[in-house]
């Protein structure tokens, strides 16, 4: 995708935050270099089936992202434990980890600790949703809002959506890639029904930050988005659900590329004018776009 003609370059800066067990590789994107503090900071965690992806992966997006919102927007990018390295629960403690290290960090980040978001592609945005249920649960940090894009949130692979894709042949591949990431990320089978690694499954949704989240006409992944968005909704939590167009998913980094569609950038730059306004009430909305 090519960047619109006239739109500066982000200025980026790398950087180590703290992860659960040590140091992790972040960027932090800008839309200029000025000392003035912004008050709105996105933390973002990269797709890759918890098996693998890194900051590149979600590079071209994230320049989008940052040059899409407002001047007073930051994003900082984290990595985190791949499942090759160490299986769950390294990968969601990283991220209520990093989570906590920008709320102490203010500072060096240039945020003013206003606002603070979360945010992920497929397994990053299951990591981005059981980083708020760890931030409740846990008494902080205050998080105020959540991103999911085409979240992976059913280890167990059940939805209509995920059986259907094994009839295709075109895109049986898609639905086993995400089986194969979950036996890496889970190999203890008791684990696929905790909540820290199975939003979906939770039980106790109320009280979380209110959401935005965007699913794919096509995606294998599709209706635990959905159905999450119908839950947390349920829950008195404010829900936006957007579905997007088909994606071409057997591309690699497909999901990646869809979100670079302007319509999701639209949507996600909608999300976080809101918090300038009054309160979103709650809701469940759907919206297929044209293809």
């Amino acid at each position: 995708m090519n960047k619109p003609v006239g739109v500066p370059e982000p200025v980026i800066r790398t950087l180590d935050v703290q992860g659960a067990e040590g140091p992790l590789v972040a960027r932090l994107y800008s839309l200029d270099a000025s000392k003035t503090k912004k008050d709105s900071l996105l933390v973002f965690f990269h797709a890759g089936g918890f098996v693998g992806g890194d900051l590149d992966q979600a590079d071209t997006f994230l320049r989008h992202l940052t040059t899409t919102t407002s001047a007073n927007q930051l994003v900082l990018a984290s990595c985190y434990t791949l499942a090759t390295k160490k299986p769950f629960p390294a990968a969601v403690e990283d991220a209520h980890a990093v989570l906590a290290w920008v709320r102490k960090n203010k500072a060096k980040l240039g945020w003013s600790g206003k606002r603070l978001v979360v945010a992920g592609i497929e397994a990053g945005a299951n990591l981005a949703a059981v980083a708020s249920l760890m931030a409740r649960d846990r008494g902080g940090p205050v998080i105020d809002g959540q991103i999911l894009i085409m979240p992976m949130l059913d280890p167990g692979l059940t939805t209509c959506s995920m059986r259907d894709v094994k009839l295709d042949d075109g895109m049986v591949k898609v639905a086993d890639t995400c089986a194969a990431s979950y036996r890496g990320y889970l190999p203890n089978g008791a684990d696929r029904a905790h909540p820290y690694a199975s939003p979906l499954r939770s039980s106790r949704l109320r009280n979380l930050p209110q959401a935005l989240i965007l699913s794919a006409e096509d995606d294998p992944l599709r209706d635990e988005a959905e159905q999450y968005a119908a839950k947390l909704s349920a829950a008195g939590v404010s829900t936006t659900l957007r579905r997007l167009a088909p994606a071409q998913l057997q591309e690699p980094d497909a999901r990646n590329e869809c979100a670079c569609q302007y319509l999701v950038l639209d949507e996600i730059v909608r999300f976080l004018s809101a918090f300038d306004h009054a309160a979103t009430p709650v809701n469940v909305t759907m919206d297929v776009p044209p293809s």
